[in-house]
């Protein structure tokens, strides 16, 4: 079957509207999801958005989301800090933990809840968590990180560089 120019370009025309649909309005599922500059853990935060505030879709790279936040700007998000859901505090808290039920934080969390932790030390008595524990307490600010990438390879005490 042979299609006429007008045909053709009706067909063009339709899919054009299909691909300018209504963008996609997903959820931070997340205590903060970061907006980053380009799709990289290591590029900058332009900013932090709390759990549930929604954010439009316009662009994907891997597993990376361009958004366009509430205040008109955009920026990057991974996949993972979002979900499609529309998801809102309980009214009268700010307690990200209490508005969230439990199978949502177990997402955010990669499914490594308190429960589980606690099974799991529990069937490896033999293993020791202390710098588990300890490495959870460590804080990295941007500008360390920003500082640290731009130092170049880490070193070892003692050793230089190649």
């Amino acid at each position: 079957m042979k299609l006429g120019r007008v045909q053709a370009l009706a067909i063009v025309g339709g899919l054009a509207v299909l691909a300018h649909a209504a963008p996609e309005t997903m959820s931070v599922q997340v205590r903060t999801g970061q907006v980053r500059a380009s799709p990289s853990f290591v590029a900058s935060v332009l900013a932090e958005l709390p759990y549930g505030t929604q954010v439009e879709v316009v662009g994907t790279s891997l597993s990376w989301l361009q958004v366009k936040l509430p205040d008109g700007r955009s920026g990057w998000m991974h996949q993972s800090a979002l979900t499609r859901e529309r998801l809102q505090l309980r009214a009268g808290t700010t307690d990200v933990a209490s508005g969230a039920r439990v199978n949502e934080v177990a997402l955010a969390t990669k499914g490594f809840t308190h429960q589980v932790e606690t099974a799991y030390r529990q069937q490896r008595p033999d293993l020791n968590f202390a710098w588990v524990d300890k490495m959870e307490s460590f804080r990295v600010s941007a500008a360390e990180i920003q500082a640290f990438l731009r130092g170049g390879m880490p070193t070892v005490q003692g050793e230089s560089r190649p």
